[in-house]
This record gives C-alpha cells, sequence and structure tokens, in this order.
C-alpha cells in the first residue's frame, strides 16, 4: 500500500538517520577490510546493510539510491570467488560510499528528488566492477527497466 506525502514527510528524517547509520556501518566494514582484508564477516555485513539501505530507499521511492545499494550489493554477492578487495577495490568502494552519503543528503526534503545525473554513479559502479574482476557492469535486470521516479510521480 502506498504511502501519502504526509507519511513520507514523516518517514524521511527517519530514512536520514537510518540510511547515515548504515552507511557509517558500511564505512566501519570498509576501514575492517583495509586492515583485514578479505574477511568474509566484514563483507557480510556489509552485503546486509547494502540490502537494508536500499530497502529504506525503495520504501520511499527514492530509486536512484535504492538501485545503486542494490548494484553494489549485486558486484560483491558475484564477485568471483574468493572474493579479492586489494586496496584499489576498497577505494573505489569507498568511491561509491562517499557518493551515496551525498546523494542521500541532496534528496530534496519536499519532494523526494534528486536532481543529479546518473553519469558519476555509473562511472563509480564500473570502476568497482573492475576492481572486483567482473569488467563491464551490467544491473541486473530487475533494476535495468526501473524509471527514476519521485515519490510523488510513483502515487499519480
Amino acid at each position: 500500500m502506498p504511502i501519502d506525502r504526509k507519511d513520507w514527510a514523516q518517514r524521511f528524517p527517519e530514512f536520514l538517520v537510518e540510511a547515515e547509520q548504515l552507511l557509517a556501518k558500511s564505512e566501519e566494514c570498509l576501514s575492517h577490510l583495509q586492515l583485514i582484508s578479505n574477511d568474509k564477516d566484514a563483507i557480510d555485513c556489509m552485503r546486509s546493510t547494502l540490502l537494508k539501505l536500499a530497502g529504506r530507499a525503495e520504501a520511499l521511492a527514492l530509486e536512484a539510491i535504492s538501485e545503486f545499494s542494490l548494484h553494489i550489493h549485486s558486484l560483491l554477492d558475484h564477485a568471483p570467488e574468493p572474493i579479492d578487495l586489494h586496496a584499489p577495490a576498497l577505494e573505489a568502494l569507498k568511491d561509491c560510499f562517499t557518493l551515496m552519503a551525498w546523494q542521500i543528503e541532496l534528496v530534496d526534503h519536499n519532494t523526494g528528488q534528486l536532481s543529479l545525473d546518473d553519469s558519476e554513479q555509473t562511472s563509480l559502479i564500473e570502476a568497482f566492477a573492475f576492481q572486483v574482476g567482473q569488467g563491464r557492469f551490467q544491473p541486473p535486470l530487475s533494476t535495468q527497466s526501473l524509471a527514476l521516479l519521485t515519490y510523488s510521480e510513483r502515487q499519480a
């Protein structure tokens, strides 16, 4: 059942707090991986955190953030085993988290719109994909066809 604008306006500040916490947790995992490379628990924690963030963003129709989280999760999930998160891969992942934090901050609090082109997001995803041995990243079919709509557009 879709949420109304009033409910969205009430839930968005909660999302911001939770999104910051989830990104902080992902960055902690990243820091851990810089010290102890390829730690399975840290990678699994990061995967879980990215899925939670994607779900929370999707619930508020923040598709760009949701899809970005899902793309990174998918790259981690489908990386060749054993996953090799060497220094350049971790740096590429850090760049993804930095952009995601900026995107969350730039979401319009009234409309839910994120007025940015997706070229930087795409190039960061491709850079991370290359670093984890996946060459050119192809998003999962379930997210390729999704239109980036604001919450109000999805309700229309």
